[in-house]
């Protein structure tokens, strides 16, 4: 974000483009979404990953001082390869405002790997760490070592991100950046003092954030404690959400308003961080990006964070509970994804037209009469019903199959009911789409959407699948606004 407000309003901005591009650390793990949902248009969706590792790019330890003394971060053992802070930024094609979600990173969600399989329900965080070390470990007794290691690895924790996120909150993610601690510290270093506000005094040991209220001018140490402070505060991680989004909001105003655009010396030392400790996709082109999203610098960008239902304990630790079902609503509904659609004809839950197929439904999931009723459900969204049935047997898990020229539709169902990826099978009809319900499905609630919340929500500690959604959404605190410098708690 920060380096595409550099390129916006910079006077050299090829100068910028060619220096930022020259050396830029990129990943290809952007390639295994290409079965995910797609755009109705040029809108461009921007996953930012704040990594709560104290490692560098090549896996080593930072120094333990450093650690310790500046990032405030205890050792270097602590954080691992969490995924501790997630934004869902929407850019429109047509330039209008910027919308963005900030995922709360304890939210108790199915995570996946980046092949589609299925890593079990955890906090949405660990999904990366889950990946990195399975890949770790493997990769390892292939004889890989050192840098190629740590790199190949981490490859497959962005790909598990990538596809947990895409597969909660059913939009297709087109780019993704990620910065570790270092990363943000060195950012924060080079643009000090950054101006922060705050509506109460903060004195928290944990994250070494020590502050009156008002206006604070912040050096990057104080910047890093400022963004991860949980304790202390009224509403814990939901909190700390809004105090991520209004420093960015923080920077990007100081990168506009104070004349950094036209230093050249601060712009060079900018970019040298963003190549060291930024990793982004492989398929940015970031000049490009740079003349759609004008108004990530024009202060028309709104922030909210994504409600949870409530909190719960699984396998010892604490988590938030979230309706899937309403995440997806939420968000599709925000970012217009199915809103311009043409007229005529159903469209599915999700908001799509729903693509031409024949469904057929098989009970696999030991509830009476849930193949009929889904079937129903997919009929009044505007799916050709097939047959009901039950199973040959039952199975834990709600799968998704399609034959040829029914992978638009499957895709879409296996959206609306928060399964792995649907997968093409040579055993199904062309034109039919084939789902078989798990154990792990619930049946909608009596009055609701019938948008089955399927596999997530029918786990422990999922949520309120079947509950009713609002007619509009309900987030998790304020909405925090860019263009200045918003006063948060």
């Amino acid at each position: 974000m920060v380096s595409a407000s550099v390129l916006v309003l910079s006077g050299f901005a090829w100068y910028a483009y060619h220096s930022l591009t020259n050396g830029l650390t990129t990943s290809n793990a952007l390639g295994v979404l290409k079965n995910g949902p797609g755009h109705l248009d040029n809108a461009v969706n921007l996953l930012l990953i704040g990594l709560d590792s104290r490692k560098d790019q090549n896996g080593n330890d930072l120094p333990k001082q450093f650690v310790q003394d500046e990032l405030h971060a205890g050792s270097s053992d602590i954080g691992y390869y969490n995924t501790n802070t997630l934004i869902l930024m929407h850019i429109p094609a047509n330039g209008g405002k910027v919308t963005a979600f900030s995922i709360p990173r304890d939210d108790y969600v199915q995570t996946y790997n980046g092949d589609g399989t299925r890593q079990g329900m955890h906090k949405i965080k660990e999904a990366y760490g889950y990946a990195y070390s399975a890949a770790h470990d493997k990769l390892s007794a292939q004889g890989v070592t050192g840098a190629d290691l740590e790199h190949q690895s981490r490859e497959y924790g962005r790909e598990a991100t990538l596809a947990t996120v895409q597969n909660l909150l059913g939009v297709p993610i087109d780019h993704f950046a990620e910065v570790n601690l270092l990363g943000f510290y060195d950012i924060a270093q080079v643009l000090q003092p950054i101006q922060v506000c705050l509506k109460h005094p903060v004195n928290d040991n944990y994250s070494g954030a020590d502050f009156p209220a008002g206006l604070n001018n912040l050096n990057a140490k104080q910047a890093l404690a400022f963004v991860r402070q949980r304790h202390g505060l009224t509403n814990g991680d939901l909190d700390r959400t809004h105090r991520q989004q209004a420093f960015l909001s923080s920077v990007v105003h100081k990168l506009k308003t104070e004349g950094i655009f036209s230093d050249l010396g601060k712009m060079q030392d900018l970019f040298n961080v963003v190549k060291k400790d930024m990793v982004i996709d492989n398929q940015w082109n970031v000049l490009d990006f740079a003349s759609q999203a004008t108004n990530l610098t024009g202060g028309n960008v709104a922030f909210n964070t994504l409600p949870i239902t409530g909190f719960a304990t699984e396998n010892g630790e604490s988590v938030n509970t979230v309706d899937p079902a309403y995440l997806k609503q939420v968000v599709q509904a925000t970012f217009g994804e199915g809103a311009s659609q043409p007229s005529g004809g159903k469209k599915s839950s999700s908001g799509q037209k729903a693509a031409p197929a024949t469904v057929d439904v098989y009970n696999g999931s030991g509830i009476a009469g849930a193949a009929s009723n889904e079937l129903k459900d997919l009929a009044s969204a505007g799916y050709t019903a097939g047959q009901a049935a039950n199973a040959s047997q039952p199975q834990s898990t709600t799968t998704v199959a399609y034959g040829a020229g029914a992978q638009q539709a499957a895709q879409q169902i296996a959206g609306r009911l928060n399964t792995s990826p649907a997968a093409a099978s040579s055993s199904v009809p062309a034109g039919h789409v084939q789902i078989t319900l798990g154990t792990d499905f619930t049946a909608p609630a009596p009055g609701s959407n019938g948008s089955s919340s399927g596999s997530s929500s029918g786990a422990s500690g999922s949520g309120s699948s079947g509950s009713q959604p609002s007619p509009s959404p309900t987030f998790a605190g304020n909405t925090v606004k860019m263009g200045g410098i918003p006063c948060v708690d």
